[in-house]
């Protein structure tokens, strides 16, 4: 772990997500769209995006991402599922890695790399599992099955829990999680229709970001 991929570099993402409260999930067919995409969301405000790996050539979009949108944006990736992948999403330039699912030895390799960590979790279980691991914050996956109220019954036993729900969440319904504890909601495919994505109607899905930022409201003081 070098000094630049240190614990603070960790906490210093974890309160950029706070921040964000939403995190854009980009799965998409090449680099080029890849990028084209990410700079769409960001036109309509999202300061958070994540680019998956099951993008052909996703190091190349991540690297090109940072060079065209800065510093500021906070950017992960996602759909990590080896330490190859996650030690080459770090040497990319992403501040976060994100993985579908819950692998003690990959979050350990992922911990290896200085950046914020996110595992995917369902169950009590699992959640326990992955802070006792050194998890600060877990990805609630598929969301979409269980609903808000599962990020309130976790909560009980786990009040210091920091989720991500992510997986068929919709824009309108962002906010309820939110509410419900998390600490911010993915969004993929609500953001990014495949017949937007087919006609390349970047402004349309700007417009998309603009929307979801104005249905969360207005952030917390």
């Amino acid at each position: 772990m070098s000094a630049a991929t240190g614990p603070s570099t960790a906490r210093r993402a974890l309160e950029r997500l706070r921040a964000a409260r939403a995190i854009a999930v980009v799965r998409a067919q090449d680099t080029a769209e890849a990028i084209a995409i990410a700079e769409a969301l960001h036109a309509g405000g999202l300061g958070a995006i994540e680019l998956t790996f099951t993008t052909p050539g996703v190091a190349e979009a991540l690297v090109e991402t940072r060079r065209r949108l800065g510093p500021d944006l906070l950017l992960g990736a996602g759909t990590i599922t080896t330490a190859a992948q996650a030690e080459a999403a770090s040497q990319a330039g992403a501040d976060l890695l994100v993985s579908p699912h819950l692998d003690l030895a990959l979050l350990r390799s992922m911990l290896a790399t200085g950046r914020l960590v996110v595992p995917g979790v369902l169950t009590p279980s699992e959640c326990a599992a992955a802070v006792a691991a050194g998890a600060a914050v877990v990805k609630l996956f598929p969301a979409s099955t269980v609903g808000p109220q599962h990020v309130r019954a976790l909560l009980a036993p786990f009040p210091d829990l920091l989720m991500v729900p992510t997986g068929g969440i919709a824009a309108e319904r962002a906010r309820e999680w939110l509410d419900a504890g998390a600490v911010a909601v993915g969004l993929g495919g609500d953001l990014l229709p495949p017949a937007l994505r087919r006609a390349r109607n970047w402004d349309a899905i700007s417009a998309n970001a603009r929307r979801l930022l104005t249905l969360l409201g207005p952030r917390p003081l």
